[in-house]
């Protein structure tokens, strides 16, 4: 799909609610800040509330819109996951908008792999499946945040939550994988039980972020961190840009249901959003099933299926 496509003339949001992951900084914060600016309540699902506290005191200044609620959010913790979920459904039974932005990157050490799947997937899987009835409700909206470096992901259907074996940044491609693979299952099953909930994959391309800068030095010397805070704050295309690809899989009725969005531009690194196309193993639906399985049984969650 390459229609041109504009967050200034997509439709007000006045009344719906946006649940964020990760709202606090980078492409989850320019993603709350643009829907707020559309009239939408804004919920900052974040582990920091200081940080999240200080977000939202940005956005109050620097923007109308009504006012952002924080709800504490740990990825990494499912007890905190159905803690926050619950907190969301009682505060709004229906949400339009469930963003899954959040993520680690890099991280280093023994349980470093697993906390990047911990974080950038089955966290997302728990919260994903405890909001699902909200979001049927409102007929909304459901993102999954995944990246180019999908295509350096490695996982199999025999072990697929295996990352063991990885280098860190194999297993942050594989969680961005795993994420995609989600949505694409997550869209057959949708759609075999006519839910009136949907779901769609972006990726920001080469974006100025956190992650971007501390993700792939976490746990290197000083010189590596300032080296890559300098690159991370000053190369790519500005946050607000490569929001975008998010906000279009979000607001744009003419993405369908199950579709990747990212920058249109060389390699997908920059760009206007438009749908692309995913690697060969994304694409794979034997494999899609097992690694959505498989996180639904990690985490105790279950998911509307036609054959049950």
């Amino acid at each position: 799909m390459t229609a041109t496509w504009s967050f200034i003339n997509s439709p007000e949001l006045n009344g719906k609610v946006a649940v964020i992951t990760g709202a606090n900084s980078g492409l989850g914060f320019e993603t709350a800040r643009a829907l707020r600016q559309k009239g939408a309540t804004v919920v900052m699902a974040c582990r920091s509330e200081d940080k999240a506290q200080a977000a939202i005191a940005k956005l109050e200044k620097s923007a109308m819109g009504p006012s952002p609620e924080f709800v504490q959010l740990d990825l990494e913790d499912l007890a905190s996951v159905a803690r926050a979920a619950a907190t969301i459904t009682e505060a709004h039974p229906a949400v339009d908008f469930l963003i899954n932005n959040a993520g680690v990157m890099g991280l280093k050490g023994p349980d470093g792999p697993q906390r990047q799947l911990n974080a950038n997937y089955l966290g997302h899987v728990a919260l994903t499946a405890a909001l699902l009835p909200a979001v049927e409700k409102a007929g909304g909206r459901i993102v999954m945040l995944s990246s180019n470096l999908h295509r350096r992901g490695k996982l199999n259907k025999e072990t697929p939550l295996d990352l063991s074996k990885q280098s860190p940044a194999i297993a942050y491609g594989s969680t961005k994988l795993a994420d995609l693979l989600f949505c694409f299952e997550g869209d057959r099953r949708l759609r075999a039980t006519r839910s009136a909930a949907s779901i769609r994959a972006a990726h920001p391309g080469w974006s100025r972020s956190e992650l971007a800068s501390k993700g792939p030095v976490e746990g290197r010397g000083a010189f590596m961190k300032k080296t890559a805070a300098l690159i991370g704050s000053n190369l790519g295309q500005k946050t607000e840009r490569g929001a975008l690809p998010t906000l279009r899989a979000a607001l744009d009725p003419s993405i369908p249901s199950g579709s990747y969005v990212g920058p249109a531009g060389f390699m997908e690194m920059w760009g206007e959003p438009k749908t692309v196309g995913a690697s060969k193993l994304a694409n794979d639906q034997e494999l899609g099933k097992a690694v959505f399985d498989a996180g639904l049984a990690a985490v105790g969650a279950t998911w509307p299926d036609s054959d049950s």
